[in-house]
């Protein structure tokens, strides 16, 4: 059905599992040690600055000290928030090319053939190693054109009880979106017509991207969630998305 999110949940689960297959371990270990990497990176970067950064603004003693407590929650929920998303983009960004070579050892599991544009040419990987990280840009503005104004709704009275849940629906889209473009660049579809076929498959789309936005939340999970989505959307392009 197409109006059901749970069948694009069902794909991130199945990709899970996929990535354990022996014939694709090799594609999933360098996005993982990118996640790893990053992550680690982000996290010791951000509680090295942090402390010093809320000191600053409020220094000890001060007649507005008691003010700490009450922002230190806000800024802690900042920190989460700008760490999700600099260590997904930055992580797919690096990652990409890595990423959709397992899109296509994937699909290869899936269906017995390589997507038409794959090659093992080396001049062929090097051009396409290119065009992934430009994709990668592409989207990168396509997010943060929306969500720019979306990060407004947090500061208007009223309108920012909504922010919260925009937001999570928003991060959905985009994080299918996101890993949807790998098995569908793969074919050589351009990023207007993917974004035309995930809304045909709206529900289903939104499903596959909440279930990854919970996934990268969740503690040690959240290191496999690259390959696994990456894995889960090609079994969406393969099920739903190729026909479309």
């Amino acid at each position: 059905m197409k109006s059901n999110p749970f069948a694009g949940v069902g794909c991130l689960i199945r990709g899970l599992r996929l990535i354990t297959e022996p014939s694709l371990r090799p594609f999933v270990v360098i996005p993982l040690l990118v996640n790893m990497l990053i992550f680690s990176l982000l996290v010791w970067l951000g509680m090295s600055q942090f402390d010093g950064l809320l000191n600053q603004m409020l220094p000890e003693n001060h007649w507005l000290d008691f003010l700490r407590w009450l922002l230190w929650p806000l800024f802690a929920l900042t920190f989460v928030l700008i760490v999700f998303y600099t260590f997904t983009v930055v992580a797919n960004l690096i990652a990409s090319p890595f990423n959709s070579l397992l899109a296509q050892k994937v699909e290869l599991l899936l269906s017995g053939e390589l997507p038409e544009e794959s090659s093992s040419d080396w001049r062929e990987i090097v051009v396409g190693v290119g065009s992934a990280v430009m994709g990668e840009g592409r989207k990168i503005g396509y997010f943060l054109v929306r969500a720019l104004p979306l990060l407004v709704l947090f500061l208007i009275p009223g309108l920012n009880l909504l922010a919260p849940f925009l937001w999570l629906l928003f991060s959905a889209w985009f994080l299918a979106l996101e890993y949807a473009d790998y098995p569908m660049g793969n074919h050589g579809i351009s990023f207007t017509e993917q974004h035309d076929r995930l809304k045909q498959q709206r529900m289903p789309a939104l499903g596959f991207g909440g279930a990854v936005t919970l996934m990268m939340m969740v503690p040690l999970l959240n290191f496999v969630a690259m390959p696994a989505a990456v894995a889960g959307a090609t079994i969406l392009w393969h099920e739903r998305l190729r026909e479309s």
